[in-house]
């Protein structure tokens, strides 16, 4: 009886959360370039843009997604571009990393498994923000950095 009442008052904090997810902005110094690399590249999708008109020139803000995941690209600050490092949980990073390298990213790190127990890749934009894609190793994989 003591049990089913201490359930019945427990709340998981998931039940009060206000926050429920967080969009990386990232600052870019051409928004027609980002749109390409991030589109063309990395494999998002344009949800929006603003102005809308293609036309026009910068400044401008978009907003991609990939797999559920959104970013938002703006060029209205271009003195940020280059200056945001993004990390990104994926389900496979040496599959991922294979995929867009093919496609022409800039790779700044080859998939790598990290001492705190993640493998990585970093790939840049033109601007030269940072994304970094992991993936959570096995708990029995030693940590290797052989690049690959």
């Amino acid at each position: 009886m003591l049990f089913n009442q201490l359930l019945i008052n427990v709340t998981p904090l998931t039940f009060n959360a206000m926050i429920t997810s967080a969009i990386p902005v990232i600052a870019v110094s051409d928004s027609a370039r980002a749109e390409d690399y991030y589109c063309r590249v990395l494999g998002f999708q344009k949800m929006f843009a603003y102005p809308p008109d293609p036309a026009k020139p910068d400044p401008r803000y978009l907003g991609v997604t990939r797999d559920g995941v959104e970013l938002h690209l703006q060029s209205y600050k271009p003195e940020r571009a280059g200056m945001t490092d993004t990390f990104f949980w994926v389900a496979d990073v040496d599959r991922l990393h294979e995929e867009v390298r093919a496609r022409g990213a800039v790779i700044q790190l080859p998939p790598t498994n990290q001492t705190w127990g993640t493998r990585e890749t970093g790939i840049r934009d033109p601007d030269g923000n940072v994304l970094v894609f992991a993936t959570k190793q096995p708990t029995n994989v030693l940590p290797k950095n052989e690049g690959g």
